[in-house]
C-alpha cells in the first residue's frame, strides 16, 4: 500500500512551484471578478504575479478585518464573485465571519491529511467536530468521505450516545479536539465502556502539548495534528515522520513579519499567510494571525512540500479555545452589554489538559447575581463556557490587553 495520497506529494519542489505560480495569475483574475479584490488589485498587472517575490507585493488581507468587512458588504465582504446560492453549504464562525463551502468532492482539501493520519478507504471515523452553523464538522466529514471512509457525525458532547455508537460501529479512528478525545477515554475507563476500536485520531482546534500526545500514545491512540481554518480548510498536516506539519497541495503558504506582508527568512517565526488557487472561491494573501516558522529540509516521510513547525501562538490577541476563536472584539461586546464594568481581561489557561477561560472584570461592587449575568453574556457572545471573577477598579493592568493566552505550548 502506498504511503502517499498521490504523486503531487512527492514531486520536486521546483516542479511544484512551477505549477503553482503558472496557475496563480488565473486564480488572481478569478479573484478580481469580486469587487473587493478588484479594488485591491487596481493598477496591478496580474499576469506578472508568477513568483513568491511578486506575490509578496500584493496587499495582505487580515482575517481580523473580515468581521467588519462582512458586516459592511454582506455576506462575504465583496471578496466572492459568485452568488451565495451557488455554493454547497453556508456557514458562520465567531466574529462573525461568513464562509461558503464550494460544491466539490473535497471542498476543504482535507483528504490527504486524513490519509496521512493513517485512515484508508473503508475505515470508519467518529467525527466529533460541531456540525451546527460552523464548518468544522463538515470539513472533516467531507475530507474523510472523499478518501472513502464512512463517518459517524457525532459532534461534540453527548458522551453516553457517543459510546453507544462506538461500541456498535467500532470506528477505527476519531476526529475532533484533543480535549474531547481525552474526555472520551477518561470516561470510558471510569464507566467500563469499550472504545478500544479507536486506534488513530486526527485532532485540531485546541492545544496538543507533548504531555497529552504522549498520554494518547500510551493509551493506544496514534494521534496526528493538523492546522486549518474555517475559511481555508486544511492548511498543513502532520505525517508519520512527526517533524512539523507538511503544507497542503494546491495552496501557497508564506511566513511574514507580523503586522506586515514582508516574508521572513526561513526559520524565523512569523505570521502565516495563505493564497489558494480555487477559482470558485480564491483567497489571496489571507493573513491568519497565527504564528509559525518554516522547517528546513524535506520530511523523512517522502513528502516534498514546505514544512512548518505548527501553531506557535497568535500574532494578535485573538486565540482559539476548545476549537473556537475568541476575539478582542467579543470581549469589548461584553463590556458594552454591562456598562457597569470597567476593564476586562480574558485569561486562557489549561487544567488537566482542558482549555479553561476566566474573565476578570473590574467593578465597584461585586455580587453573585452580577457575576452570573456576566457569565451568561460571556457564554452568549463566545459560545463557550467560562469563569467570571469581579475585581476592584484599577486592579487590572492598563496595557490594552483584552485576552491573555497563558497556556504553555510544550
Amino acid at each position: 500500500m502506498t504511503n502517499h495520497y498521490d504523486a503531487l506529494e512527492t514531486r520536486s519542489p521546483s516542479e511544484r512551484d512551477a505549477d503553482l505560480f503558472a496557475r496563480l495569475p488565473g486564480a488572481l483574475r478569478a479573484a478580481a471578478k469580486a469587487p473587493a479584490y478588484a479594488e485591491r488589485f487596481k493598477g496591478i498587472d496580474l499576469a506578472t504575479i508568477t513568483s513568491r517575490a511578486a506575490l509578496a507585493k500584493l496587499p495582505v488581507l487580515r482575517k481580523s478585518e473580515l468581521p467588519a468587512l462582512h458586516k459592511a458588504a454582506p455576506p462575504f465582504g465583496g471578496f466572492v464573485s459568485s452568488p451565495a446560492g451557488s455554493f454547497g453549504r453556508l456557514f458562520t464562525s465567531p466574529g462573525p465571519i461568513f464562509e461558503p463551502e464550494v460544491a466539490a468532492d473535497d471542498p476543504w482539501r482535507g483528504a490527504r491529511a486524513v490519509f496521512a493520519a493513517g485512515f484508508r478507504p473503508g475505515d470508519i471515523m467518529l467525527n466529533t467536530f460541531s456540525y451546527h452553523l460552523t464548518p468544522g464538522g463538515f470539513i472533516f466529514d467531507s475530507s474523510a468521505r472523499a478518501l472513502g471512509c464512512a463517518v459517524i457525525p457525532g459532534g461534540p458532547g453527548n458522551t453516553e450516545q457517543q459510546f453507544e455508537l462506538i461500541e456498535t460501529y467500532r470506528p477505527v479512528g476519531y476526529s475532533g479536539t484533543p480535549d474531547f478525545l481525552k474526555i472520551l477515554l477518561d470516561t470510558a475507563d471510569k464507566t467500563g465502556r469499550d472504545i478500544s476500536s479507536i486506534k488513530r485520531a486526527l485532532v485540531s482546534g485546541a492545544a496538543f502539548p507533548k504531555s497529552l500526545q504522549d498520554e494518547m500514545k500510551a493509551r493506544g491512540v496514534d494521534a496526528y495534528q493538523n492546522f486549518g481554518t474555517a475559511d481555508l480548510g486544511i492548511v498543513a498536516y502532520e505525517t508519520a515522520a512527526r517533524e512539523g506539519l507538511v503544507v497542503n497541495e494546491n495552496i501557497i503558504v508564506e511566513i511574514v513579519r507580523p503586522g506586515t506582508g514582508e516574508p521572513v527568512a526561513d526559520g524565523d517565526v512569523g505570521e502565516i499567510v495563505v493564497t489558494t488557487l480555487d477559482p470558485h472561491h480564491p483567497w489571496v494573501r489571507l493573513a491568519l494571525g497565527d504564528l509559525s516558522a518554516v522547517l528546513a529540509g524535506q520530511s523523512p516521510c517522502g513528502r516534498t512540500n514546505m514544512r512548518i513547525k505548527g501553531w506557535m501562538g497568535r500574532a494578535d490577541q485573538t486565540t482559539k479555545v476548545k476549537g473556537m476563536f475568541v476575539r478582542p472584539e467579543q470581549i469589548a461586546e461584553i463590556g458594552k452589554r454591562h456598562p457597569e464594568l470597567g476593564r476586562l481581561r480574558l485569561v486562557v489557561t489549561r487544567d488537566s489538559e482542558v482549555d479553561v477561560m476566566t474573565l476578570s472584570a473590574e467593578c465597584p461592587s461585586s455580587g453573585e447575581s452580577l457575576r452570573d449575568e456576566v457569565a451568561s453574556t460571556l457564554r452568549a457572545v463566545t459560545k463557550l463556557q467560562g469563569n467570571v471573577t469581579l475585581v476592584a477598579p484599577g486592579s487590572l493592568p492598563n496595557d490594552g490587553k483584552a485576552i491573555s493566552d497563558e497556556r504553555k505550548n510544550d
